[in-house]
């Protein structure tokens, strides 16, 4: 047997999520699919890093599965290719040992969200950045990026329907905004992520970009360690899970 990691590629927008759901299209469903029939119509089980939601795009999703075939990763690759629908695309595969996982073994990764801040909509943009016509407060932006970063309880930025057991005590050690035209870049690198922690995260910072809050406004969200002291949650088209790193 030989265990197979993947990394995937794939616009989120017609898709309900990565993982696999009853009664819905998701990425692990056409991934699974691929696979059964590489497999001869024997079902494959995938496990990745973790999931996203509807509509959240990945420049870097990680996977891994199990199999009896004996592959070389590039015909892997272009197999994977051949069988999976246009909007996904593994970019690179590796055989890995027998004891790696996609998921537990993963030491952070790295999100990013897309804002355009301009009074014209970019039509060809607007599955893949979120539309702002008021102008935003940058540098005050910016300031309520260091204020989160560290390691914190962030309660307050993760959804109330989470299953999340244990602490909510994260560790983000990168969070900034790059301005590249109209675009913002919103990025967070953290050993982990709570349920839609980043998109609250970039709800509420926009709201201080909006001059609706202080900066120093996010320390008493963190403290109050509830989801109603925090922000709006962005939508999910401006998302991608950009980079998991092992």
């Amino acid at each position: 047997m030989y265990r197979i990691k993947c990394e995937v590629k794939y616009d989120g927008t017609n898709y309900a999520g990565y993982q696999v759901q009853a009664n819905a299209n998701t990425v692990q469903a056409e991934l699974e699919k691929a696979l059964k029939k590489i497999h001869k119509g024997k079902h494959v089980k995938t496990k990745a890093s973790g999931r996203t939601d509807s509509g959240v795009h990945a420049k870097g999703q990680v996977f891994h599965f199990d199999t009896n075939l004996n592959i070389p990763s590039s015909n892997w690759k272009r197999a994977l290719y051949a069988t999976l629908p246009y909007d996904i695309y593994v970019s690179n595969v590796d055989n890995v040992d027998e004891d790696f996982h996609a998921r537990y073994h993963t030491t952070g990764k790295e999100y990013r969200y897309f804002v355009r801040n301009h009074p014209e909509p970019d039509i060809f943009r607007r599955n893949y950045s979120y539309h702002i016509r008021k102008a935003l407060d940058v540098e005050a932006m910016l300031d309520a990026c260091q204020i989160i970063q560290g390691e914190h309880d962030f309660t307050s930025f993760c959804a109330t329907r989470a299953d999340v057991k244990g602490s909510k005590v994260r560790t983000v050690q990168r969070a900034t905004i790059e301005k590249e035209g109209s675009e913002l870049v919103f990025i967070f690198k953290g050993s982990g992520f709570l349920y839609n922690m980043v998109r609250i995260l970039v709800g509420t910072i926009l709201e201080v970009g909006r001059g609706n809050h202080r900066p120093e406004k996010l320390r008493e969200m963190l403290e109050a360690r509830n989801r109603e002291a925090a922000g709006i949650t962005a939508p999910p088209h401006g998302l991608f899970l950009w980079k998991v790193d092992y």
